[in-house]
């Protein structure tokens, strides 16, 4: 935040994006404030995402760097859209005690149109049960008050909801075997989870696959990330890395494609969808 501007992942995208076209075309903050009758500072905020950026702006600089190519510029208008519309919405999270980070997040996932999923420890949020959500939560947070629980597992089901409207995202999810085998979650509440997973793995837009330990090590191992994409796949993923102590947006560019190459590795040594299914029904008859 910054008065009443906010920095916002999509924003930066787009101003990354025009950064490096303003730079390859050899011009200046001030070439550009020109070409748009405004300021630089009014620039500076496009190019570092604090503003959103209407049409005719982007035209106008894209017309200026030399950026004709109608995919580029096609592009850029989609980001600026989906961030214009990002900025505007009123969301059930906006009422949520989320951190703002994680509203952010939150706000994001809701835009996206597909979703990779890869948690090394746990089963991924987007999949959780009431039970296994309020037992993790619990014992992350334990002196947390039982109503701030609460509204936590509240929030993490209203997000699922989204996978029940009519046009849903898609969700791919790679789930390593120790994730499935926590021996501190009670059986029942692990049981629950295990069967609501193979819910899931039965929708059209879900895919569900298992790492077993006989995969040996897989790139992913390295740590738990998202990636969220907007349009045709690669056009606009988002990376988000959450660890107990920070979070990092990784916006586009060679570190987003750097995690979609690990994501889909590390998919191809997980078992294919049914042998997945099948893994998890195994393990369900031995609790």
């Amino acid at each position: 935040m910054q008065g009443n501007s906010t920095s916002t992942v999509l924003g930066r995208r787009l101003g990354g994006e025009l950064i490096k076209l303003r730079t390859a075309a050899g011009l200046t903050q001030t070439h550009a404030a020109k070409a748009l009758t405004g300021s630089t500072t009014k620039v500076a905020k496009m190019e570092r995402g604090w503003v959103p950026i209407r049409d005719p702006d982007i035209r106008a600089l894209c017309d200026l760097y030399g950026a004709s190519d109608p995919a580029t510029v096609g592009t850029l208008l989609e980001l600026a859209r989906i961030d214009r519309e990002r900025r505007k919405a009123k969301g059930w999270w906006n009422d949520v005690p989320f951190t703002s980070t994680m509203r952010e997040y939150v706000s994001l996932e809701s835009a996206a149109t597909a979703i990779k999923a890869w948690q090394v420890s746990f089963i991924p949020g987007l999949l959780q049960t009431e039970g296994y959500a309020r037992l993790l939560r619990s014992t992350a947070l334990p002196d947390e008050h039982p109503d701030e629980t609460e509204k936590f597992v509240s929030s993490r089901m209203i997000r699922q909801r989204h996978f029940a409207e009519e046009e849903p995202p898609s969700l791919w999810a790679v789930i390593p075997e120790a994730a499935l085998r926590i021996p501190a979650v009670e059986p029942e509440v692990l049981g629950e989870q295990l069967m609501s997973l193979l819910g899931w793995a039965e929708r059209p837009n879900v895919t569900v696959q298992v790492l077993p330990f006989g995969a040996g090590f897989a790139l992913g191992l390295s740590g738990s990330f998202n990636v969220l994409s907007f349009a045709e796949p690669g056009a606009m993923d988002v990376v988000y890395v959450e660890s107990s102590h920070s979070h990092v947006w990784i916006e586009g560019g060679d570190g987003a494609a750097e995690h979609v190459r690990i994501f889909e590795e590390t998919a191809q040594r997980a078992l294919p969808e049914s042998a997945s299914r099948g893994f998890i029904e195994a393990l369900i008859k031995e609790l």
